[in-house]
């Protein structure tokens, strides 16, 4: 890999908009590195974004709530209900409810999730769905990754090289506190190994795209925003051109391109999270997280949790070899993700109490039953609703498996159609229908995304084939070093 890959290829448009601001003072430490350009305009910065707390909103405001009785929600999520994936498991044996994509696509949808919702609101009840307040700008920026920057957030970069971040001492781990409390970007990407070890190759990423532009000669006070620049509009093009074909096939994806968004399409600087998403459709991955995974291969298969829960320092023998949950080129077939059936994995029924905190009944330590009951807090319609207002046929009381008797909750019904519509391996037409307005809807309403700026941006990082996509980008992160 040479500077060359960047040298040649068209770069990211903020950085040329940002070229004529830039300060011609040399770098220094934390604090005062090249001030004049990082008190003007960021992509990253607390100071630029919207003033007040960014709202979320309605999908499809003109569908009245399912209001479901709250035990009849609590029953179908515990242990033994209809969400409980074990008994499943016992029936089809080892294996048989893998999907078509690899395990690690879920995880990446979580910081997706990170990057752009933050609901600090109780989970259970005493909400006014209207008052709600999201604490993250809704774009696709990796605020998760940069939070304030090198002068808002010095804890986060190289006290002697500050356009990169800092990393634990031998790079596998982010760098913690004295009592391994993680100095990150976003404290919930440090909850499980998955989620962390994503956030690492991309900090990876960012710190090998420095390199890369210093030897392509870039000045050096143009090199951390350029990098910051340049890392998101790659990430920002793999969730459009990636990660959604996989989740909602690319026919939907190339429509909501060409024609907008029908239910959500904001005006630039406009951008809101629609409840619909943040609330059911884009907990799809819920149901996708395996019973057991290995670590590395030929290693053992263990829970997600309580055996991979984070908040804490990772030693170095209980790393993420990447290549196990990602199919990454010279490596062997990745495991796969649990096909989506509407069930959840023993462990997620039972989260640990790092992962809840306290809870006042045993119940809500099920992540089902947290996810139905918050879907009723927020006043969702039912899928049945949404899907006659799409125009799509309603799933049958048979694929439903469930008796609903005032309708089906969102986030159960979009699992239950992408098991019979999507064939378990994507999202049907109610739940990629929201996925896919919303992400790409989020850019468009960002005047400095690339789908704003350059529509037809291509991007300039080396990949192995004819398509830049995640594996080139987890390939960059480690180029040299082993994953394991």
């Amino acid at each position: 890999m040479t500077a060359g890959h960047l040298r040649n290829r068209s770069e990211p448009g903020p950085t040329r908009a940002y070229a004529r601001q830039v300060s011609s003072a040399p770098a220094h430490p934390h604090g005062s590195r090249v001030a004049a350009r990082d008190h003007c305009l960021s992509m990253a910065r607390a100071v630029d974004r919207p003033t007040g707390a960014a709202r979320y909103g309605r999908m499809f405001p003109g569908l009245a709530p399912l209001g479901t009785d709250p035990e009849l929600l609590v029953r179908a999520g515990v242990d033994g209900g209809v969400c409980d994936a074990t008994a499943a498991l016992d029936r089809l044996g080892p294996g048989r409810d893998d999907a078509r994509e690899a395990a690690g696509w879920p995880f990446f949808g979580q910081l997706i999730a990170h990057d752009i919702t933050a609901d600090r609101s109780p989970i259970m009840g005493g909400v006014d769905p209207e008052a709600l307040r999201n604490a993250r700008a809704p774009k696709l920026n990796l605020e998760m990754l940069y939070s304030d920057g090198p002068v808002g957030s010095p804890y986060l970069y190289d006290l002697h090289d500050a356009a990169k971040f800092l990393l634990g001492p031998d790079g596998g781990d982010v760098q913690r506190n004295a009592q391994g409390v993680a100095l990150i970007g976003d404290p919930r990407n440090d909850s499980h190994l998955f989620a962390l070890t994503l956030h690492i190759a991309l900090l990876r990423a960012h710190n090998r795209i420095v390199d890369l532009l210093r030897a392509a000669g870039v000045p050096e006070p143009d090199v951390f925003d350029k990098a910051r620049i340049t890392l998101t509009w790659h990430y920002q093009w793999i969730v459009v051109h990636d990660f959604l074909p996989r989740l909602v096939g690319a026919d939907l994806v190339e429509q909501v391109l060409a024609e907008g968004g029908r239910w959500f399409a904001p005006p630039t600087g406009q951008a809101y999270i629609p409840l619909e998403f943040a609330d059911a459709a884009f907990r799809y991955g819920h149901g996708q997280i395996r019973h057991t995974y290995r670590l590395v291969a030929g290693g053992p298969a263990v829970p997600l949790f309580p055996d991979l829960v984070g908040f804490g320092p990772v030693p170095a023998d209980r790393r993420l070899d990447l290549a196990q949950v990602f199919d990454l080129p010279g490596h062997p077939p990745a495991q796969r993700a649990k096909r989506l059936d509407g069930r959840l994995a023993a462990s997620l029924i039972g989260l640990p109490e790092q992962v809840t905190g306290a809870v006042d009944d045993t119940a809500y330590r099920s992540l089902a039953v947290r996810d139905l009951l918050r879907g009723d807090t927020t006043a969702l319609p039912s899928g049945e609703a949404v899907a006659r207002l799409l125009g799509v046929a309603p799933l049958t009381a048979d694929e439903l498996e469930q008796s609903w008797p005032q309708g089906t909750p969102l986030w159960f019904y979009i699992l239950k159609e992408a098991e019979h519509r999507g064939d378990g391996d994507r999202l049907g037409p109610v739940g990629g229908r929201i996925v896919a307005e919303v992400l790409i809807g989020l850019q468009r309403a960002d005047a400095v995304s690339y789908l704003s700026l350059e529509p037809d941006w291509q991007p300039s990082l080396p990949a192995a084939g004819p398509g830049f996509g995640m594996a080139d980008l987890l390939t960059l992160s480690f180029d040299g070093v082993a994953t394991a």
